[in-house]
């Protein structure tokens, strides 16, 4: 009563409770052991899937840069950017004249192998003959002989230049190797190419791979293989689906990103859909982890910490840290075990100690 009577003073013919009494009542036993209602869960090791939105264009899966094999002057570009063109059709010209010219010459000098060989070959038979009749030599055979070998030796070096000039004068035209698209016109009538400098570039006619810039990511290695859910910019109501094929191994200087590759399966036929913009969502297992609720998150000075609650429904701070969040959830690299109790909603009317009961128990699936 002594104590009481301390803390107890007169104002106004009315008794008043002290500041450092309220709070003792405050802080009584009686009224900490309240149990509060909160959300609990079970600490649980679950698979993670990692989810992701990505951004791209669509480009062919082949394509192919097409050159003249030997420089000249450009003389026709029969084709224009977005042309559709048919396997053998010609695309562009350089002047034929020098080849022309040199194909003349290696005819004229094939005829005259042919009956040089020609020749050879009657007179070997000739002095076969006579040595056969006895009035021949076998010296005069032998010569007939070198004289066949060496005229078949010209007439297959001849044979060669003129498919060589025929093929030369071939390569003065371009043609597409199967059927395909132009993408890129490099040359105009008038200009000076180089040999195998490209002047058409081309896009398979099938085959289609949507590429992605995404940011960096330990667990990206993770998604090749992985299905892609592609939904349109270009196209809004066109939905396809890829699989990733390709992630990059290094990341682009210039962007910081990763390039990543997915092939679309079964393609709508057709050339429209190269270069149109796409969003895709890629989800790929990345082996298991402890994961809680967004709402389970405090803090334990500057540090991450969840609520664990212990046998005797009082709950304690455990500082964990966060591998990364994740939609309505985040996940836990350390701190926390598989069993534990930990406070979801409700845990911003906690403090150390204080006595839980369940609103609901749920466990993290």
């Amino acid at each position: 009563m002594r104590f009481l009577a301390q803390g107890i003073t007169k104002s106004g013919g009315r008794c008043a409770l002290t500041g450092s009494l309220v709070a003792m009542v405050l802080a009584s036993p009686g009224a900490a052991e309240e149990p509060l209602r909160v959300e609990l869960f079970t600490v649980q090791e679950v698979p993670l899937i990692f989810d992701a939105a990505l951004s791209g264009t669509i480009h062919p899966t082949d394509s192919i840069d097409i050159g003249f094999r030997q420089g000249g002057r450009v003389i026709e570009v029969q084709v224009n950017e977005g042309d559709a063109v048919k396997r053998n059709e010609p695309l562009a010209r350089t002047d034929p004249l020098q080849q022309e010219q040199s194909l003349h010459v290696a005819e004229a000098a094939l005829a005259s192998a042919v009956a040089s060989q020609e020749q050879s070959r009657q007179a070997q038979e000739r002095a076969r003959a006579m040595l056969e009749r006895g009035v021949g030599t076998r010296a005069e055979l032998d010569l007939a002989n070198q004289a066949l070998s060496s005229a078949d030796r010209s007439l297959a070096q001849a044979h060669s230049s003129r498919d060589q000039a025929q093929r030369a004068l071939d390569d003065t035209v371009i043609r597409a190797p199967a059927d395909a698209i132009v993408t890129a016109r490099n040359a105009e009538p008038g200009q000076i190419v180089g040999a195998a400098q490209p002047v058409i570039t081309l896009a398979s006619s099938s085959g289609r791979e949507v590429v992605f810039q995404t940011p960096n990511s330990p667990m990206l290695d993770a998604a090749l293989g992985a299905k892609v859910r592609l939904s349109g910019i270009d196209f809004p109501d066109m939905r396809l689906e890829a699989q990733v094929t390709e992630i990059a191994p290094l990341v682009s200087p210039g962007t910081g990103s990763v390039t990543v590759r997915a092939k679309i399966v079964d393609p709508p036929p057709g050339y429209e859909l190269l270069g149109a913009a796409f969003r895709g969502a890629v989800h790929f297992p990345v082996g298991k982890g402890i994961s809680v609720p967004w709402t389970a998150l405090t803090s334990l000075g500057s540090r991450p910490a969840v609520w664990v609650v212990d046998g005797q429904s009082r709950v304690e701070l455990a500082e964990v840290t966060i591998q990364r969040f994740a939609e309505g959830e985040v996940i836990i690299g350390t701190g926390l075990t598989p069993g534990q109790l930990v406070v979801g909603a409700g845990s911003q009317l906690l403090f150390p100690g204080r006595k839980v009961i369940a609103d609901r128990i749920e466990e993290q699936e």
